[in-house]
């Protein structure tokens, strides 16, 4: 048998809104309108998961891990994804040092708190392949090396939806490495006023100021793993996820990992909105971002338009949703 959920106390949860809400209207500070995205970046930061974004070029990506990590008083390191990249570029080398007579690792920008690794389709599968154990496992094997990543630590990935010549789609394996696949959006026309007024003499990221720190996420990340989830909103969590692999339109449904990141997902939601518990509408709200990415659509149906977001609609809207009993 598992291990039964320990419940939070008001004041841990508390603690954990307190630092949510902090952090969310210090990105507010450089980023104009983009709470929502700003808060699921950090459930999946809480939950020590990875994101993919995927967007146009252009609405302010690299800006918002950029603020984040500022805010979160973490080291930030961007990696520009090209065809020519080599595993090495990312994770580091051995150098042979003649003084010493051995061996010394220089790492590489995978070596930070948050690491953008900006139009990841771009790089070949040979470079792809070295980010998955440092996004499943949080370690890099360098030669004969195994060097921890530093804690805590989040690979933001993003990737141009639109222009796909010279792109290596990122095979399923990966994709499913992914916590969560979020959209940024173009602002609205109220937004992109205020955009060039915020941006019209200085940049304000310059003059951003870290809120909390490394230490203090990492507490936070402990406490989100007690976040309550009741038996019924587990089950729930577990029928959607097998609905996917039972659906008609689907050749390939969503993993155990996928059942898994829903599950953390939805536990760091509620403690950033405040609640020791796990609600249906917090499922409900993560299973496009947590699910969309990770189903393989039949090709008969993509032709009918039945898309993978299309597809998790109708089956939120089919299966049964949990009633709190009173």
């Amino acid at each position: 048998m598992g291990t039964p959920n320990v419940k939070l106390s008001e004041e841990q949860v508390l603690r954990i809104k307190t630092a949510a809400d902090r952090i969310v209207a210090n990105v507010g500070e450089v980023m104009v309108g983009k709470k929502t995205v700003t808060e699921l970046m950090l459930v999946a930061l809480l939950c020590e998961g990875n994101v993919l974004v995927e967007d146009v070029p252009g609405v302010g990506k690299t800006v918002l891990a950029r603020t984040l990590a500022k805010s979160l008083g973490c080291d930030f390191r961007r990696i520009q994804c090209t065809p020519d990249l080599l595993p090495s570029d990312v994770t580091g080398v051995e150098i042979y040092d003649q003084g010493t007579g051995g061996f010394e690792f220089r790492p590489g920008p995978i070596m930070a708190n948050i690491v953008l690794v900006d139009e990841i389709n771009r790089a070949t599968p040979r470079t792809q392949s070295a980010l998955l154990e440092a996004m499943q496992e949080q370690q890099i094997t360098v030669d004969r090396r195994t060097v921890p990543l530093p804690r805590p630590f989040m690979l933001m990935a993003t990737q141009n939806p639109v222009e796909l010549q010279g792109t290596f789609p990122l095979p399923e394996a990966q994709l499913d490495r992914f916590m969560l696949r979020l959209e940024i959006g173009y602002p609205s026309q109220e937004e992109e006023g205020a955009v060039l007024t915020r941006f019209r003499e200085v940049n304000p990221l310059d003059a951003l100021e870290a809120v909390t720190d490394a230490d203090e996420l990492l507490n936070l990340q402990k406490l989100c793993r007690r976040v309550y989830v009741d038996p019924s909103v587990r089950d729930y969590i577990v029928d959607l996820v097998r609905a996917t692999r039972e659906h008609d339109d689907v050749r390939l449904g969503a993993s155990p990992r996928a059942s898994l990141s829903l599950h953390r997902a939805v536990q760091a939601l509620a403690g950033v909105r405040g609640r020791t518990h796990v609600l249906p509408d917090d499922v409900k709200l993560l299973a496009m971002p947590a699910l969309g990415h990770r189903l393989i659509v039949k090709t008969e149906a993509r032709l009918r338009e039945h898309t993978a977001g299309r597809i998790i609609t109708d089956i939120v809207n089919t299966i049964p949703v949990p009633v709190e009993e009173t």
